[in-house]
């Protein structure tokens, strides 16, 4: 994982894209992926107005629907445990919260305004969850938050399991996993293209204004347009 750690600079090239960006590059990468690795159902997304987030995964899974069987010394350590491993090396983090409570996630929430200030305190820069968020007014300046619901009450919110895989509307996260995500959704860039994809988005980019100047051409015709289609998949 170490080696694969994106620097400063890397990191900007791929915050510069937005989300769709990002997927239509990976096509290009790993086009076997065309049909898995990111958000498939709707999340609120609490600030469309911040750039996207791009960070390594810290997981977690939680519930709310019921009380936890643990004592609350075992639920305070779980919550410790949880808080280093979200500091942990590499950052930026990402926390990708999945809550178990089927039928009824974000019964309770995890998220709103203490947890967020916490976790931007431990270099986390939002979260993905499909539970719920809450004091959206109030939530910590810069912090995004992808949320399958937004709900008032913490109720019986507690964790369950730290550090392994999730399923997050669709998008299956492991530990350590780099995601990037907008307004749009989320999506996982494997390690090993992700130095790639700022270049393939730039060669998308060139392949698609090839088809949108044919489309905004005046008398553009359904012959005219599909010829433009051909000639962009020629552009390198």
């Amino acid at each position: 994982m170490a080696e694969a750690t994106l620097n400063a600079d890397e990191l900007a090239d791929l915050i510069a894209l937005d989300t769709p960006t990002v997927c239509n590059a990976l096509e290009i990468c790993l086009p076997e992926r065309r049909s898995f690795g990111f958000t498939t159902r709707h999340l609120h997304c609490i600030r469309p107005e911040l750039p996207p987030m791009v960070g390594y995964a810290r997981t977690v899974t939680i519930r709310a629907l019921q009380a936890s069987a643990d004592g609350p010394d075992v639920q305070r350590e779980k919550r410790v445990t949880y808080y280093n491993y979200v500091a942990s090396s590499p950052g930026p983090t990402v926390s990708v919260v999945q809550d178990l409570d089927d039928g009824q996630a974000g019964f309770g929430c995890f998220w709103g305004e203490v947890n967020s200030n916490v976790h931007k305190t431990l270099g986390c820069m939002g979260t993905i969850t499909n539970g719920g968020v809450r004091d959206l007014n109030e939530v910590a300046d810069g912090f995004q938050a992808l949320a399958g619901a937004v709900t008032p009450s913490h109720a019986n919110v507690h964790v369950v399991d730290v550090g392994g895989e999730v399923n997050v509307a669709g998008m299956i996260v492991k530990s350590g996993d780099l995601v990037h995500a907008d307004l749009h959704g989320a999506v996982v860039i494997p390690h090993e293209v992700a130095r790639d994809v700022p270049a393939a988005a730039a060669l998308m980019v060139r392949r698609e204004a090839v088809i949108l100047a044919a489309a905004k051409a005046p008398g553009a015709t359904a012959a005219s347009i599909a010829k433009a289609m051909m000639e962009s998949t020629k552009v390198t």
